[in-house]
């Protein structure tokens, strides 16, 4: 394939790929503002998920109504749930808060399901004016720089994600190696999208994305579609170029502008920073869900704890709790007190479920069947050793 514009105009300047992801626009804000710089590619290499994002918000909201904005990025190991999601019913957040692996919980501001984000993906953004926008334009920009890779088989399937095809055991499989989402404006829209390349987290990925409550939650929110995945085997820095290539080649950019920890100083940027790093955020966006656990419901863990608890939750606060079936041998003084207890209480909030409930009648009375003990396994609470 041959390079693009942009890249043509760098090299003949003997400006090498080193030196092109080494350099640092002296203002970003003035930039990305130009009203005259009508395409615009920026790569960060931060590793911060919260600021990536709030970086891309940045640009969403100050970059030029008719201008079009690639915005490449990488983070550290995270999973980040779409604008509407429940990460109750989305993120297994005992494994999430107490296994091996340190992963932040990130909510974004765009629609669409949940993905894991590690050092073996690379992020692609594109913000454009809403009157040009497609779902399908720049994930086939993104296909082509892919194909260019060596990568031949890839292509966008009728979800808009891109997949390739495998061979595995005889037998050829579908694989997704990008996922999009989307937020679109009156006069702004961004469609951004994760490509695995070299993730070495991919065996593991699927058990972080497997909640032990979900059996039991009965949501509004939008819940992910689960596809097998694969990596493409591409370097990140490869794939950078090539996206960027691509990009140049249908909007003529000819420059590239680092971007990392000296953008958490522009006042925008650090507002939208610690919001998404605001708990509250993550979790009390979720919208309303109720939660319907009984003994004897196929938990794998849950057979004989004996109790019942159902519960409302409208932003991820406890609204109402229904205790009429809870177990034998609980004195209604201690039912009432468990109904206080919960009502109003945030979700995320509660570190052991112990605490608030009082055991109900077992076969055994051990403290593995103590209900918050149950509790505790389903949302993440203390881990009982």
């Amino acid at each position: 394939m041959a390079p693009s514009r942009g890249w043509i105009h760098l090299t003949q300047n003997r400006v090498n790929a080193r030196r092109l992801f080494g350099t640092r626009s002296p203002n970003f804000i003035r930039a990305a503002t130009d009203p005259s710089n009508k395409a615009q590619v920026y790569i960060s290499r931060s590793l911060d998920p919260y600021l990536n994002l709030s970086i891309e918000h940045y640009l969403l909201q100050k970059t030029p109504a008719d201008s079009t904005i690639l915005f490449l990025y990488t983070n550290r190991p995270c999973i980040v749930i779409g604008r509407n999601q429940n990460p109750w019913v989305e993120v297994n957040l005992g494994l999430l808060r107490y296994g091996e692996l340190k992963v932040d919980l990130v909510r974004r501001r765009s629609g669409g399901g949940t993905v894991f984000h590690d050092e073996g993906n690379v992020n692609y953004s594109v913000i454009c004016p809403t009157s040009t926008f497609d779902r399908d334009k720049h994930a086939q920009m993104v296909v082509r720089a892919l194909q260019s890779l060596g990568v031949e088989k890839a292509k966008v399937n009728q979800r808009h994600d891109i997949v390739v095809d495998k061979v595995t055991d005889g037998e050829k499989k579908t694989f997704k190696v990008s996922g999009s989402a989307y937020k679109l404006t009156r006069l702004r829209s961004l469609h951004h999208g994760t490509c695995l390349l070299s993730s070495p987290n991919l065996p593991t990925i699927s058990s972080y994305l497997r909640s032990k409550a979900k059996p039991f939650i009965k949501a509004r929110g939008v819940e992910s579609v689960s596809s097998p995945i694969t990596n493409t085997g591409i370097a990140s820095e490869s794939f950078e170029k090539a996206v960027v290539s691509e990009f140049s080649t249908m909007y003529s950019s000819e420059e590239v502008t680092l971007v990392g920890s000296p953008e958490e100083n522009v006042p925008e940027i650090a507002k939208g920073l610690e919001e998404l790093k605001s708990l509250d955020w993550t979790y009390c966006q979720t919208p309303q869900f109720t939660f319907s656990y009984s003994t004897g419901r196929d938990t794998g863990t849950a057979e004989g704890h004996g109790f019942e608890l159902d519960f409302t939750a409208r932003h991820g606060e406890i609204t109402s709790v229904d205790d009429s079936e809870y177990g034998k041998g609980v004195s209604r003084t201690a039912l009432n007190s468990t109904v206080t207890s919960l009502k109003g209480q945030k979700i995320h909030e509660i570190e052991d479920w112990i605490r608030l409930l009082p055991q109900a009648s077992s076969p055994s009375g051990t403290r593995e069947t103590h209900p918050g003990v149950v509790m505790n396994d389903l949302f993440g609470g203390n881990k009982w050793d």
